[in-house]
């Protein structure tokens, strides 16, 4: 139901795909940029940022999967 509204919203499973990929390379951005900004301060702040923005991909990642079975079998789950 969820990825049939999705669908119908226009989401496709690239977009879904490329927001996975692109928030991995966030996280590493983040997590970078923290460390210079934490540099001899906090570094546990720094890790929880990265790690933080790289639990996003799995879920992207995962919703590009079922949207690209529902485009697969023509907008049919089963």
């Amino acid at each position: 139901m969820i990825i049939k509204k999705l669908h119908e919203m226009g989401v496709r499973s690239d977009y879904a795909y490329a927001a996975g990929v692109g928030s991995i390379g966030l996280a590493l951005l983040s997590w970078f940029g923290s460390l210079k900004v934490e540099e001899g301060q906090d570094l546990a702040r720094a890790d929880r940022w990265g790690i933080f923005i790289g639990e996003w991909a799995p879920t992207f990642l995962t919703l590009g999967l079922a949207l690209q079975h529902y485009e697969d079998n023509g907008g049919c789950c089963h």
